[in-house]
């Protein structure tokens, strides 16, 4: 009888230890916060993510060679199209956008790398519990490597890093994160871009999120 008693507690033991290994997630589909991108550039953006409707709006500054840029554009990944949208000039700039539509996630090929506290656990509410992933994306007819963290609890994405041979790697950090749509008029083209053609250059190839940077 002890003897069972013992398998039962090592069982249970045994199903815990499973049910508590981080598992890849996807974070929520609709969110809305700041990010920065580190690269050769130091740029930070607000941003409205609904991955329901692919839609993505960014409205970005930042510095290169010691001169400042801004640049709010509006990404409709189902129609394949990009807005840059001047609110000061009342313009609208329609390019291609690739339709290739990478969710906020996790995937399931990732590797785990590691479990981390952001800040003290020392005490409630002193830290935040964070899963480290990398593994190899395939974009653009070109394999990338990544590193990405994301909170344990609602997959909230805190850092991603993408590397490969030509750019090196690339951080992007999310913080003050909403979940949900704070302002859902952020994803709808202003009414000046309705008569906005759309503009092709010959050779030019459909512009993607990390191109904007």
């Amino acid at each position: 009888m002890r003897a069972l008693v013992l398998l039962v507690l090592l069982v249970c033991l045994s199903v815990g230890c499973v049910a508590q290994r981080p598992r890849p997630c996807t974070s929520p589909p609709l969110l809305t916060g700041s990010l920065s991108v580190n690269e050769k550039l130091g740029a930070f953006a607000k941003y409205t993510y609904d991955a329901l409707g692919q839609r993505i709006r960014l409205r970005e500054f930042g510095s290169y060679n010691n001169k400042t840029f801004h640049l709010d554009v509006l990404l409709l990944y189902r129609e394949g199209v990009m807005y840059k949208i001047n609110y000061r000039n009342q313009t609208c700039c329609k390019k291609h956008l690739s339709r290739c539509f990478h969710p906020l996630a996790i995937p399931q090929d990732a590797s785990l790398l590691g479990q981390a506290v952001l800040g003290s656990s020392s005490g409630p509410g002193q830290g935040v519990l964070v899963n480290t992933w990398t593994g190899q994306l395939q974009m653009r007819n070109k394999t990338v490597k990544y590193m990405s963290t994301v909170t344990e609890f609602g997959c909230v994405p805190v850092t991603t890093l993408f590397h490969s041979c030509r750019d090196g790697w690339r951080i992007t950090s999310f913080f003050n994160n909403v979940m949900g749509l704070t302002d859902p008029q952020q994803l709808i083209p202003p009414h000046f871009c309705d008569d906005a053609e759309l503009e092709e250059e010959e050779g030019e190839e459909p512009a993607t999120f990390y191109s904007l940077f």
